[in-house]
């Protein structure tokens, strides 16, 4: 098995996977394992149509933790790409415009993935380009246990690595982290049908709050 499997294996798709808030804008967006899936098609979709991404390609995800940060995350692997924190020829970034991959994509990181106010002057804007995109993704290249998923560091590890990490079904609510440890929170999440509760800007009270309400345990 490769990790482009992953969300075709969660058992209850309809259930929340991902839900993400951030308490300086009072933002919730709640992902089933089925809206997931749909945003990881077209972003796969994206990636492959208008970037040349193939099995091949390096991605540098820039962002904070953020449900778009998993969705790129899976999106990498979909496409048999390794996601990855230096010589990327895909970089995507936030609204800082920061990157000097040949191709750069930046997020808003507004409210439901929403696009630019402004054009962002240099790269590709993920709000306006992703959504268009197929809500269906169909690899002509899918990637092998043996593709490297991650690459930190100068140290790499496979689908195969990876999908040996041991899963664990409760509801964790997590605060932001690596790319790297958030590519081992989904992968354990999807394994083991369980749900990542995102917390942005938070202070202490404002976690514990969080986790009673969605009966989610703090990591």
């Amino acid at each position: 098995m490769s990790l482009d499997k992953l969300l075709a294996g969660i058992t209850d798709a309809s259930v929340p996977l991902l839900t993400y808030y951030d308490i300086s804008t009072g933002e919730r967006v709640e992902l089933s394992g089925t809206t997931t899936a749909n945003w990881v098609a077209k972003t796969s979709n994206f990636l492959v149509d208008d970037l040349d991404a193939d099995s091949s390609s390096r991605i540098r995800i820039g962002i904070p933790t953020h449900w778009l940060r998993f969705v790129w995350i899976l999106s990498a692997w979909n496409v048999g790409a390794a996601i990855v924190d230096s010589a990327a020829d895909i970089g995507l970034s936030g609204p800082e415009l920061e990157g000097d991959e040949r191709h750069r994509v930046a997020a808003s990181l507004r409210p439901l993935g929403g696009r630019f106010i402004s054009e962002p002057e240099g790269f590709l804007d993920l709000g306006a380009e992703v959504p268009g995109h197929g809500d269906h993704f169909f690899a002509s290249d899918p990637p092998t246990e043996a593709a490297v998923a991650l690459d930190f560091g100068g140290v790499s590890r496979t689908h195969a690595q990876l999908l040996a990490t041991p899963s664990d079904s409760r509801r964790v609510l997590v605060e932001p982290g690596t790319v790297e440890r958030d590519a081992q929170l989904i992968v354990a999440a999807c394994l083991g049908g369980g749900s990542l509760v995102v917390v942005t800007s938070a202070t202490p009270a404002d976690l514990t709050r969080v986790a009673q309400q969605e009966s989610a345990q703090i990591t």
